[in-house]
């Protein structure tokens, strides 16, 4: 299976570094973001990437080439026009692999410990059209799960904005975690064009469409912000 990092994102919240890098780039004791989910992932045999770039993405090419890309295959979305968020980053690849059955998609700004063969195994075994990995974390904004961990809806703790499936009772809130793994059917469905968020998508096709829950206590650290960096520190080495 391949997987796709990304890795375009300004990385606002880790001003002053994402002046002058890309956030991807930001580094935990002493290795970056980048690199470490590119070893997380290998680690459980996975040998293609795709990682799209936008902010500073000369430095990213640079990064891999130097590297030799770490001994896997990986290709780069160039989005250096036009940042297309998570959405739209994945149906400007979609040729990359549109003749893969599934795909993994993982934030380059998220490290965890998650064992991500049970996440896979859980999708495949399953037969779910998306499986998103979410655990009972703080966020201020959360998805809405019924008893059989299917997605039923969204919220925005925030303000209060929800967005409702087929269900609004007994539904449960979870944070997702950044990680999830899809039939790339999902993206040749997409009706959104151009710049737009994957959840649109997932909000979107959920009231016909078997996508679903995968609940974990894993270690998961958000290192988009540079407090979340010294946590981070402490637990990966």
């Amino acid at each position: 299976m391949k997987a796709f990092i990304f890795a375009a994102g300004k990385g606002t919240r880790l001003k002053p570094f994402t002046y002058s890098h890309p956030k991807a780039l930001a580094q935990v004791n002493g290795k970056t973001l980048l690199e470490r989910n590119i070893h997380y992932l290998k680690s459980f045999g996975i040998k293609d990437f795709i990682i799209n770039i936008h902010h500073f993405g000369e430095q990213i090419i640079d990064f891999l080439t130097e590297n030799q890309n770490f001994g896997v295959n990986i290709q780069v979305s160039d989005e250096r026009a036009e940042l297309l968020e998570t959405g739209g980053a994945l149906l400007y690849a979609l040729h990359m692999f549109e003749n893969d059955e599934h795909l993994l998609i993982i934030n380059a700004d998220i490290l965890t410990n998650l064992n991500i063969m049970e996440l896979i195994d859980a999708h495949i075994k399953n037969d779910h059209y998306a499986t998103m990995a979410i655990s009972d974390r703080d966020s201020s904004r959360k998805l809405l799960f019924d008893e059989n961990f299917q997605l039923n809806g969204w919220k925005n703790l925030s303000t209060g904005e929800i967005i409702l499936g087929n269900k609004s009772e007994n539904l449960s809130e979870y944070a997702f975690s950044g990680i999830h793994c899809i039939r790339t059917e999902f993206i040749k469905n997409f009706t959104h064009k151009g710049k737009f968020s994957i959840i649109e998508e997932y909000l979107n096709q959920m009231k016909s469409k078997n996508i679903h829950g995968f609940l974990h206590k894993a270690q998961l650290i958000d290192v988009g912000k540079p407090e979340n960096i010294k946590v981070a520190e402490t637990f990966f080495i």
